[in-house]
């Protein structure tokens, strides 16, 4: 393995991204555009980055922080999940700093297998392996391998590891795969590690795709204007929970539910408005009525994407357009 590991090594220190995280050792930033990435392509990853670290700079300042200015900082990264488990695991570590071990790292909600590792890679020098999906794909394409198992591919990522720099090895490889090793088109004669990969004859195989399965769902909006702004709620659950947004509901009932709680007899049809979370598709009809109330600057909470699509969507149709 070592030519491997010569060739991937070489190419990765003539070719890598020009990352900020990559220009730092402080296991807070790696930490934070770690987590950025769990979700995020890169190229929105950097604008949040650069954002959140501006409003918490440490780990001290986001433990002090108001979980609705995290929220905040956090909004249009989507899954807000990662922005209260950031600041639940700040809350813990604050006076100690982040435990300099894979397994300090995992033993905290929001940080899986990959997250840990890279983190304790990347800042701390620990050897262990680090698979996202982008190593993923560069494995079963090296080993031609349709399926790769959980298993399988962390033991074949520490096999080759390169245990003198692993931060180094585990960024390597993920350019590799952000880069020349993509799902489609893959850029396989200019590829580093060709002259070792079992599937440049056919990359398109490996990995086959993964089922993936989303239930679809209906619900309703209601967008309530009063003169100083929209009637908003609190949001609760675990996609878009410590969130606010305009009333909504999911269910055949939705609009019903929704007007009573409200004392409305009825409400106008504005439009429809999709969004997809990860196990789901959803297909909110957004509705609008008047209300008496003064209502308030949706600019002063955090809103989710969803909800700012919604809140568009009225304001389009305020102005006729």
């Amino acid at each position: 393995m070592i030519p491997l590991r010569q060739a991937l090594l070489a190419w990765y220190w003539a070719h890598r991204r020009d990352l900020p995280w990559r220009s730092t050792r402080d296991p807070y930033r790696i930490l934070i555009a770690e987590v950025l990435l769990q979700q995020t392509r890169v190229d929105q990853a950097l604008r949040h980055y650069a954002r959140f670290l501006t409003a918490f700079p440490t780990l001290q300042a986001l433990a002090q922080a108001p979980e609705e200015e995290v929220l905040q900082a956090w909004a249009g990264a989507g899954y807000y999940r990662r922005a209260r488990n950031l600041r639940r695991l700040a809350q813990h570590v604050a006076e100690t700093g982040l435990p300099p071990t894979y397994r300090g790292l995992l033993a905290f909600p929001g940080v899986g297998p990959y997250t840990a590792a890279a983190v304790a890679s990347i800042a701390f020098g620990e050897a262990v392996a680090a698979v996202d999906g982008n190593v993923r794909r560069v494995l079963a394409r090296l080993f031609s391998r349709e399926k790769p198992t959980p298993r399988w591919l962390s033991e074949t990522a520490e096999a080759l590891l390169a245990r003198d720099e692993p931060g180094t090895w585990n960024q390597a490889l993920m350019d590799l795969g952000a880069t020349a090793c993509t799902p489609k088109a893959p850029q396989c004669p200019a590829c580093p590690v060709n002259p070792f990969c079992a599937g440049k004859l056919a990359p398109e195989r490996y990995p086959a795709p993964r089922a993936r399965r989303q239930r679809a769902v209906e619900a309703a909006a209601l967008v309530l204007k009063g003169q100083a702004g929209y009637v908003l709620e609190r949001r609760d659950g675990q996609a878009l929970g410590g969130l606010w947004g305009v009333p909504m509901a999911e269910g055949e009932d939705a609009l019903p539910a929704l007007l009573a709680r409200y004392g409305l007899a009825e409400a106008r049809l504005l439009g429809t408005v999709r969004h997809a979370f990860t196990h789901k598709r959803l297909t909110v009809h957004v509705h609008a009525a008047p209300w008496p109330g003064p209502g308030e600057d949706p600019e002063r909470r955090p809103l989710s994407r969803l909800d700012q699509k919604i809140l568009a969507l009225a304001e389009d149709a305020s102005r006729g357009t």
